[in-house]
């Protein structure tokens, strides 16, 4: 019996990182905290829709079927999306109650991991991998 891995074309994944640096930049330039509620929103949706307006409207772009682009796995992605959106709950959170160097803090975390990520190194993966190691294994019964 084999299980179909989920997954998520490249492209789109990317498009959602590249809306989170310009989202961050841009409230960092304009000191518009609100700006901060777009990637927000969008990855509360589809952490708890499985909808992400982001990927949805950047899937229309696409020029190939999803299959043919290099595939994300959904749940790594959804796990990188928890931590984007603690990241930009927080600085929404401090911008919003004028603690500045906390917003600045989680917004420059978000940002650059986003940014590394585009980059090619996934820092969620990292986490996540690491994270792993230290989960208790499930061990299997053999009949």
């Amino acid at each position: 019996m084999s299980t179909e891995i989920r997954t998520i074309p490249r492209p789109l994944v990317r498009t959602n990182q590249w809306f989170i640096v310009i989202s961050v930049i841009s409230t960092w330039l304009t000191g518009l905290e609100w700006i901060l509620a777009l990637p927000l929103l969008a990855g509360i949706s589809g952490l708890l829709f499985g909808y992400n307006p982001v990927m949805r409207i950047a899937s229309s772009f696409l020029g190939k079927k999803k299959s043919d682009y290099i595939p994300e796995e959904w749940d790594q992605q959804q796990f990188n999306q928890k931590i984007a959106v603690v990241c930009l709950a927080g600085g929404l959170i401090a911008y919003a109650n004028g603690l500045t160097l906390l917003g600045n803090i989680f917004t420059i975390m978000v940002a650059l991991a986003a940014f590394i990520a585009i980059l090619g190194f996934c820092i969620g993966c990292f986490i996540r991998f690491q994270w792993s190691k230290y989960k208790p294994k499930k061990h299997t019964v053999n009949s």
